[in-house]
């Protein structure tokens, strides 16, 4: 048996006895590092960033004057809300979607928030 062996079955114990939601935050954040873009985890407020994920809800929010969509983009390790000003409906924007999205990162309320995000729909693998 060779060294490697102990850390193969350790590995395979892991991933047949973890819940249904870790294991797709692990191939979530795997996913991303493949994608060459930024874990939300690692993302500071003021800098331009690049992330992908998974939508895991998006929601139209009236305001006062304007309204905005919002959706929570989740790479494995943290949630990043995406939000676009003046828009209702973007078409391919659902949850369930994969999706690159780039902008300055912004802090509101404690999140972390991309506004009027330059965005990617992903095919899923």
């Amino acid at each position: 048996m060779s060294s490697a062996a102990p850390g193969f079955w350790r590995r395979l114990v892991r991933r047949l006895t973890i819940d249904a939601a870790e294991l797709d935050a692990d191939d979530l954040s795997q996913r991303v590092e493949q994608a060459g873009a930024r874990r939300a985890s690692e993302c500071v407020g003021g800098e331009t960033v690049t992330v992908l994920g998974r939508l895991r809800s998006v929601e139209l929010c009236p305001r006062e004057a304007v309204a905005t969509l919002e959706a929570e983009l989740f790479d494995g390790t943290e949630a990043i809300t995406l939000v676009w000003l003046g828009r209702r409906r973007i078409p391919g924007i659902e949850p369930g979607r994969t999706v690159r999205a780039s902008g300055r990162l912004a802090v509101r309320d404690g999140r972390k928030v991309l506004y009027n995000p330059y965005y990617e729909l992903q095919w899923s693998s």
